[in-house]
C-alpha cells in the first residue's frame, strides 16, 4: 500500500488555482528574509532547504521540501511557494516521464493541476499507476483532477481504486465529492457525515477536508445550519486553510454576513482569492476601503495578464460582475474558465454572469451541464432554472 501523505491531501481540496509561480534557479535560493527566528514554520523550512543544500540529488530530502512548500502554497495561497517546491525537485523536473522517478512524478502532477495543466498532470499520473497501480496518492490526485474537470465517471473509479489502498475517510471523501455533483447529494452527504463522526482521531488535514466537503454539500442542498457546523468544525482543525477560509467567507457573502467575513480574511489578503473575499465583503457594507481594495484587485489581475497567467478566470469573473459591474466581461471570462474547470462554484459564475449580461449562450451551457450532471445547487435554481422547470 502506498501512503497518502498528508501534505499532499491538504493540497487536493480542490484544484484551486495558484499564480503562476516564480522559479527560482535552486530550492536553496533565498528570494525574501523572512522572520525565521520566531516563525517555527520558516526555521522548519530553512532547516529542510540546508539538508537540501548540502546534497541536491538527494531525492528524499528534495521531496520532502517540495511537499511541504506545495503544504504551505495551500495554506497561504501564496504561489512563491509553488515555484520553491519546482526549484527543489530541479535535477528531475525535465526527465521524460519513463524516466522520472514516481515520487517525482506525483509532485509534478500536484503542481501541474495548480497552473491548470491538467493534462500534463493526467499524462504523469497515468505513468505512475502504469508503473504501481497501488499508488494510493497518484489515483486520489488522479480523481481530484478529473473531478475538477467535469469526468465523473473517470473521477469515481480512480476514487475506487483507494479502496484497501487508503484509509476509509479517504475513500468516502472521494467518492461524496463525485456524488455530491452528479444527482447523489443526499445519500453521498449522509455517508460521508456517518464516516466522518466515526473517524474523530482522523488526522486534522483530512478532517479539515472531509468537513469542508460536507459544508459545501449540505449548502448546494440548502441545509445552511449544517453547513454552518461543518465550517466551524473544519475551521477547527485547520483554521489556516486559504480554500476553507474563501469557501466559508463565500457562504457568508450569501448569507448577507458581510460583516462577519472582515476578520475571517482581513489578514491573509496577500493571496488574491481572499482579497476578493475582502473587497466583496467591504463593498457590500459599502465601506470607505472598498474603493482601494477593489483597485488592489484589479492590480493584481491586471499584473496577472501581463504575466500570462490565466488561472485566477472564475475569481476574475466574480470581480467584473460584482465590483466592476460589467456583466460582459464577467461572462467573458466565465466562459473561458468553464472550458477549463467544471466545479460548482464555476457553474455559480457562469449562471450569473449570464443572466446578468443576457448571454443566451452561457445560459445554454449552464442548463446543459445541470441537465447532464444532475448537480443539486439551490442557489442556481433562481439563475437557472432546469430545463423543463415549471415556469
Amino acid at each position: 500500500m502506498t501512503k497518502i501523505t498528508p501534505v499532499l491531501l491538504a493540497v487536493l481540496l480542490s484544484c484551486s488555482a495558484a499564480a503562476a509561480p516564480y522559479i527560482p534557479s535552486s530550492g536553496s535560493q533565498v528570494l525574501e528574509r523572512l522572520p525565521a527566528r520566531f516563525d517555527p514554520v520558516q526555521r522548519e523550512l530553512a532547516q529542510l532547504r540546508a539538508a537540501l543544500a548540502a546534497n541536491p540529488r538527494d531525492l528524499a530530502r528534495a521531496s520532502a521540501l517540495a511537499r511541504r512548500c506545495i503544504e504551505l502554497a495551500r495554506r497561504d495561497g501564496d504561489p512563491r511557494y509553488l515555484g520553491y517546491a519546482q526549484a527543489a525537485l530541479a535535477p528531475w523536473w525535465k526527465l521524460p516521464r519513463e524516466r522520472a522517478p514516481a515520487e517525482v512524478l506525483v509532485l509534478r502532477a500536484t503542481l501541474a493541476q495548480s497552473t491548470h495543466a491538467f493534462g500534463e498532470a493526467l499524462a504523469d499520473l497515468d505513468e505512475v499507476v502504469r508503473r504501481d497501480p497501488g499508488n494510493a496518492q497518484a489515483w486520489l490526485t488522479r480523481a481530484t483532477i478529473l473531478l475538477v474537470t467535469g469526468d465523473y465517471a473517470g473521477s469515481r473509479s480512480s476514487c475506487a481504486r483507494l479502496f484497501g489502498r487508503a484509509p476509509d475517510l479517504v475513500l468516502q471523501t472521494c467518492l461524496a465529492a463525485v456524488g455530491s455533483v452528479s444527482g447523489q447529494a443526499r445519500p453521498s452527504y449522509d455517508r460521508l457525515a456517518h464516516t466522518l463522526a466515526a473517524r474523530a482521531d482522523a488526522p486534522a488535514p483530512l478532517r479539515a477536508w472531509s468537513g469542508t466537503l460536507l459544508a459545501e454539500m449540505a449548502e448546494r442542498l440548502g441545509e445552511y445550519a449544517a453547513a454552518e457546523t461543518h465550517f466551524r468544525a473544519a475551521l477547527r482543525a485547520d483554521p489556516q486553510d486559504s480554500y476553507l477560509l474563501a469557501a466559508y467567507a463565500d457562504f457568508l457573502l450569501e448569507r448577507g454576513r458581510a460583516r462577519e467575513v472582515l476578520p475571517l480574511v482581513k489578514d491573509r489578503t496577500q493571496a488574491d482569492a481572499l482579497l476578493l473575499r475582502h473587497a466583496l465583503a467591504l463593498s457590500a457594507l459599502d465601506a470607505d476601503e472598498a474603493a482601494g481594495q477593489s483597485a488592489a484587485l484589479r492590480a493584481r489581475f491586471e499584473a496577472a495578464r501581463r504575466r500570462g497567467d490565466t488561472v485566477h478566470r472564475r475569481e476574475e469573473a466574480r470581480f467584473a460582475l460584482a465590483l466592476a459591474r460589467d456583466p460582459a466581461e464577467a461572462v467573458r471570462l466565465a466562459k473561458l474558465n468553464w472550458a477549463v474547470q467544471k466545479e460548482p462554484a464555476d457553474l455559480r459564475i457562469l449562471a450569473r454572469a449570464a443572466a446578468a449580461s443576457g448571454d443566451a449562450d452561457a445560459a445554454r451551457l449552464v442548463r446543459d451541464w445541470l441537465g447532464r450532471s444532475k448537480l443539486e445547487d439551490r442557489s442556481l435554481e433562481a439563475v437557472a432554472p432546469r430545463r423543463g422547470a415549471a415556469t
